[in-house]
């Protein structure tokens, strides 16, 4: 038992810090796009280029890697608490792993991919659009189970607690 809690804990605060990665990365894309050139000082040389995309799309990629990857730490810390409730932790670790990639890969399209908010799908028109779309639906789906499991365990035993 206590070997799955430390597994599924190394398991999110891995794809936690990757996950922050992508946000950083999407964060130096961000900046890019807002002077409209590509440079990091000390490192010399200019790319003039606009990179596609618009304001809200960057912003939100940069934000969706920071907060699933922080989310996904945050899991780890409380982890211990649920392990008493879940017989099979590491399953929902892995889940909201899964969670966290497809939104946050969901919300990479935006601003990459003209049109690809993936807030519909748009069959024959879009394919950046449809892919992101699925991704969401994916990502909220699993998310929406894993906090409805947790919601029903968790308060499920309080009230048998209460109940003896």
């Amino acid at each position: 038992m206590k070997n799955e809690l430390t597994r599924s804990q190394k398991l999110l605060l891995g794809h936690g810090a990757l996950v922050l990665l992508v946000g950083f990365v999407m964060g130096f894309g961000f900046l890019f796009f807002l002077i409209g050139e590509i440079s990091l000082w000390p490192i010399p040389g200019v790319i003039h280029y606009q990179l596609p995309g618009t304001y809200d799309a960057w912003r939100m990629a940069h934000m969706e890697g920071i907060t699933n990857g922080l989310m996904l730490w945050i899991l780890a810390a409380v982890l211990p608490t649920l392990n008493t409730v879940f017989q099979k932790i590491y399953r929902v670790a892995v889940a909201m792993v899964i969670v966290a990639w497809t939104i946050v890969i969901a919300s990479v399209l935006d601003p990459i991919f003209p049109m690809a908010r993936g807030l519909s799908f748009t069959p024959e028109t879009n394919l950046g659009n449809d892919v992101a779309f699925f991704l969401f639906y994916i990502g909220i789906a699993l998310a929406f189970v894993v906090v409805i499991a947790v919601a029903v365990k968790c308060l499920g035993r309080e009230r048998e607690a209460i109940s003896e």
